[in-house]
């Protein structure tokens, strides 16, 4: 993060204040809200605020102020990060991804049907596959499907099937 705001910094050099306000992780996550001089809780929270509200992580949001002669106070500088993150956030391209568990199946070659019919009811796809003596298979799977998936492997008993990082 903190290489993404001294290239802003650089953009802007002529600027007042570099605002932001990030969240990173999924199960864990972890935020930081910057106000960069601005009164307690003017700026970074109100960004913060609109990543809250859009519901996304992996993200920082940078609002870069200028000063334009006319103070705001409190609850106009509140208003213009809070509005200025919605706005950008409102355009932005926000790229959904799943959380994947990846497993790999090792089963002699006798019992490909098997392993490709749940392969193929379930809509798995295949990320590796390695077919010599025994059969090796890298299967992504997504997190909340991933214990159902790992039993109907299992309940097959021809296979053996371990969680990959």
């Amino acid at each position: 993060m903190k290489a993404q705001l001294e290239i802003i910094k650089k953009k802007h050099h002529s600027a007042r204040h570099w605002c932001y306000a990030y969240q990173l992780g999924v199960e864990i996550k972890r935020y930081r809200v910057n106000d960069d001089g601005e009164p307690g809780n003017t700026a970074g929270q109100p960004i913060y605020g609109q990543i809250l509200a859009k519901d996304i992580t992996n993200i920082l949001v940078v609002v870069v102020r200028y000063f334009g002669g006319t103070k705001l106070g409190v609850g106009g500088l509140i208003s213009a990060y809070r509005n200025s993150a919605k706005m950008v956030l409102d355009e932005a391209k926000i790229v959904e991804k799943t959380i994947d568990v990846q497993f790999e199946l090792i089963f002699e070659y006798a019992h490909m049907n098997k392993v490709m019919r749940i392969v193929k009811e379930n809509n798995l796809q295949i990320s590796h596959q390695k077919m010599e003596l025994n059969c090796e298979f890298t299967i992504p799977v997504r997190k909340k499907n991933s214990e159902r998936i790992k039993k109907l492997f299992t309940d097959l008993r021809c296979l053996k099937i371990t969680e990959v990082d």
